[in-house]
């Protein structure tokens, strides 16, 4: 197992009680193994019409393996005004 801190953004932050959380995931676990985790352990994050997760300040693919080294972020929606 390896643990990865995640940023969290707008909203996220609300749902995740703060700024950031860790997570422990397999290694090499993916952006779709990610998600998985965290709507399972936030169930809140389901309930956004989207949310992207970003890596290393790009936008991920589910697919995309993550390290812990990387910097991986929660991007919810954005609305405008």
């Amino acid at each position: 197992m390896a643990v990865y801190k995640i940023l969290a953004f707008g909203i996220a932050k609300d749902i995740f009680g703060g700024r950031a959380i860790e997570i422990a995931l397999d290694e090499r676990a993916t952006i779709e193994n990610l998600r998985s985790a965290l709507e399972d352990k936030y169930s809140k994050l389901k309930q956004l019409s989207s949310y992207m997760i970003a890596v290393n300040d790009e936008y991920a693919d589910a697919a995309n393996i993550i390290s812990t080294h990387d910097e991986i972020a929660i991007i919810p929606p954005v609305s405008g005004g």
